[in-house]
């Protein structure tokens, strides 16, 4: 009988650096800063057979975010334009809205989910999250689902 996969999301800072540099090491192969696995690791300061005993078991989140449909959460205040601002950010970073839900705004703010495909994204995952909650007018911008 086999032993089921577990998966957990874990905030950067909390990781051992092995794996920090591992997914470095898998970006720098991907955007071929570097051409080998032997480069890569160099570059990141690890040795070659560290890289191959964790490559498939460190992911960044933005990569399991990009082609699905994520449900984003916003609360938003109660003012002209907040909502076509942010929906410029998801145009700017190429994804696909399929949903936009909002309560009647009550004290000044309204709830807000958008249903978003990002299988076009231009951008990661995360920064669209900053640059959606650093807008004047988002109190609150964060994955519901995805």
């Amino acid at each position: 009988m086999s032993k089921m996969s577990k998966y957990y999301i874990v905030e950067g800072r909390a990781l051992p650096e092995i794996f920090l540099k591992v997914a470095e090491a898998k970006r720098i192969l991907e955007t071929g800063e570097a051409m080998t696995v032997n480069e890569a690791a160099q570059v990141v300061g690890i040795s070659r057979s560290a890289f191959y005993k964790y490559k498939d078991s460190v992911r960044p989140f933005s990569d399991m975010m990009t082609g699905r449909i994520i449900t984003f959460q916003a609360l938003l205040k109660d003012e002209r334009g907040v909502l076509s601002a942010i929906l410029s950010v998801f145009a700017e970073f190429r994804t696909n809205i399929l949903t936009i839900n909002q309560s009647i705004p009550t004290d000044g703010c309204a709830a807000v989910t958008i249903g978003a495909s990002t299988s076009d994204m231009v951008r990661s995952v995360e920064e669209l999250l900053q640059e959606a909650a650093a807008l004047q007018g988002v109190i609150r911008f964060e994955i519901l689902a995805g």
